[in-house]
């Protein structure tokens, strides 16, 4: 257990937690929304630092990540907790196991650990990743700080909710980012996410003003976000907000928890939003989870050659030259170094 950063005092021996963007009001020996951060005596503590509840070498890509260090591999850490309430997440059993008190899971993790075991494996990045990082965030900023130290790149995969305060204080040692743009109604946030919109909204062009790198994934639910109006508001958000050059990640949704009565996402809707990004003028837009329908090659913006094949999280091959297409010459927006 640590203190947490980001919160101040408020009255009656009740703090306010500034680190993401509910900015809960906590009662002594309460916890907030998240399930992880509890009022003692009006201190508030973290009460995952050090404790993951998983710990993983993955390919960047699987973030995903498709224009940062493409080929490379992520060691990904994760504790218990998380801010939201989707019906559909896939990681419940972790991301909701502290809801409604009880004792937190995990084993102890030191970040130095963390460090030497993605040395070790030869990894060029950690991501803190399957639950929301927000949440463990001291976790995440004291390993982030001995990442950097030892050459390693910081990533995390999140929903957008942090605080620009909180952001501008890791900003140092963040260096990409994926962000779910989950749909883009009011309505679809407060039911199925139990969030804000226009918070999320407010988040991504936070990141990108901060100069993080930023890819942006929507997973495409029948009935709830598929519709062509949705996906073209999402579409043009990204391009007139954040920028034509960031990938847009347009994934097929599987059952899942709470919607897990649902039918899968059928191909044919994820081609179509991945065809109504590049109308939007986007110039990177991939399909997830539907691997060896193309949608997963990076093409150049310019002559429209691919430079990036893949097959799921794996790549076949790259024509990239220092950043730019072996065909034609022009930068492909990323990093790649």
């Amino acid at each position: 257990m640590k203190e947490a950063l980001f919160y101040e005092k408020a009255d009656c021996s009740r703090v306010r937690c500034v680190l993401c963007r509910f900015r809960c009001v906590i009662k002594d020996g309460q916890r907030g929304r998240c399930g992880v951060r509890e009022n003692r005596g009006g201190i508030l503590i973290s009460l995952v630092y050090g404790k993951a509840v998983a710990q993983q070498v993955d390919p960047v890509e699987k973030k995903p990540l498709f224009h940062f260090l493409p080929g490379s591999s992520s060691y990904s850490v994760a504790t218990a907790g998380c801010n939201f309430r989707c019906l559909h997440c896939q990681n419940y059993g972790i991301a909701h196991a502290v809801q409604g008190g009880g004792s937190v899971p995990g084993w102890d993790l030191a970040p130095e650990k963390i460090v030497a075991q993605a040395l070790a494996a030869g990894c060029s990045s950690i991501s803190y990743t399957y639950t929301e990082p927000t949440v463990f965030y001291e976790y995440a900023y004291d390993t982030a700080v001995l990442a950097h130290r030892a050459g390693l790149r910081n990533i995390f995969v999140t929903n957008g909710y942090i605080t620009e305060e909180a952001l501008a204080f890791i900003r140092p040692y963040l260096d990409a980012a994926n962000i779910d743009l989950k749909g883009f109604t009011p309505g679809f946030y407060r039911d199925v996410v139990s969030a804000s919109l226009d918070e999320v909204l407010d988040s991504i062009k936070t990141y990108k003003r901060h100069g993080i790198w930023t890819e942006v994934t929507t997973l495409v639910i029948p009935g709830y976000n598929d519709s062509d109006e949705e996906l073209q508001a999402i579409a043009r958000f990204i391009a007139d907000e954040v920028g034509v050059a960031t990938p847009w990640h347009v994934s097929r949704f599987h059952p899942a928890y709470r919607f897990a009565d649902l039918r899968p996402t059928p191909v044919a809707t994820v081609r179509r939003a991945r065809e109504i990004g590049i109308a939007a003028g986007l110039a990177y837009v991939y399909e997830g989870n539907v691997p060896g329908e193309g949608g997963e090659h990076t093409f150049c913006p310019s002559c429209r050659e691919p430079v990036i094949k893949r097959f799921g999280y794996a790549i076949a091959s790259c024509s990239l030259r220092n950043g730019t297409c072996s065909a034609c010459g022009h930068a492909i927006d990323g990093v790649w170094e």
